[in-house]
């Protein structure tokens, strides 16, 4: 699953005190710090860990994500299931923004807000994506790519618990996209959770296709998925400032997104 996926918030609103931030400061110096560890000859040097949480993750996606994605796929009209991924990918619009000005891309930043804008209003809620139709695309920035832009190496490959495929980096970047979510910023627990289940499932729906394509033709799953992953992030950094992640999947570039529940 996505690295960076783009895995939705947390089920309830993040602590913001300061031992949070502690929290979310020692992750991304740990991050920073281990970014070394792996060399191009050996990018899986947690080889033995990935491979546990993999399994890990493969058996809550098999008994939990896979039925629940197939049965909204199966009861939720195709037109309804874009207006929901839609609907979600309104909602990262603006930390987008936030990651493109950071990066010194405040054209392509202020687009994202524009698309923001729009799409709430005259794409109802982002509901419908009117923004991409009048030269606003989606962009799909985060705090993994801002801190690929300034200099920061992805580091040892890393597979996270339910969140799927990673590296050291989007360790780093994972506290600051959650506190920076849409879902983070609602204060009722319940909101928030409801919002989060309706995301974890749609993305895992937008994702049955490719997931069954890796089931047909690997021979080593794992390998298969971080191969896949490992590629992505090679052409992301060889490529120019603004090649995103593109969350929504999605995430969008399948395998990599598609290798453990989201």
């Amino acid at each position: 699953m996505p690295s960076t996926l783009a895995f939705p918030a947390t089920l309830r609103r993040p602590c913001r005190s300061p031992r949070s931030a502690r929290l979310a400061a020692l992750l991304l110096a740990a991050g920073l710090g281990l970014s070394g560890c792996a060399t191009t000859q050996d990018p899986d040097p947690l080889e033995s860990m990935n491979r546990k949480t993999f399994a890990l993750n493969e058996g809550v996606d098999r008994f939990v994500l896979k039925p629940a994605a197939t049965a909204y796929e199966a009861a939720v009209p195709a037109p309804v299931r874009t207006g929901v991924s839609n609907f979600f990918s309104n909602l990262g619009d603006p930390w987008s923004g936030v990651n493109a000005i950071l990066q010194g891309r405040v054209k392509d930043g202020l687009s994202d807000f524009g698309r923001f804008g729009t799409n709430t209003t005259v794409g109802l809620l982002g509901v419908m994506d009117v923004a991409t139709g009048w030269g606003m695309p989606h962009q799909g920035e985060s705090f993994n790519d801002t801190l690929r832009v300034w200099g920061v190496a992805g580091g040892a490959y890393l597979v996270l618990p339910l969140f799927g495929p990673s590296d050291l980096r989007g360790l780093a970047a994972w506290p600051v996209n959650t506190l920076a979510s849409a879902p983070s910023q609602i204060g009722d627990a319940g909101t928030a959770g409801a919002l989060t289940l309706v995301g974890v499932v749609d993305q895992r729906a937008r994702l049955l296709s490719v997931t069954r394509m890796i089931d047909e033709v690997a021979l080593d799953k794992y390998s298969f998925v971080r191969d896949a992953y490992l590629q992505r992030r090679l052409q992301r950094e060889a490529g120019p400032a603004g090649d995103g992640d593109g969350d929504g999947g999605g995430d969008s570039e399948g395998a990599a997104e598609a290798a453990a529940p989201r």
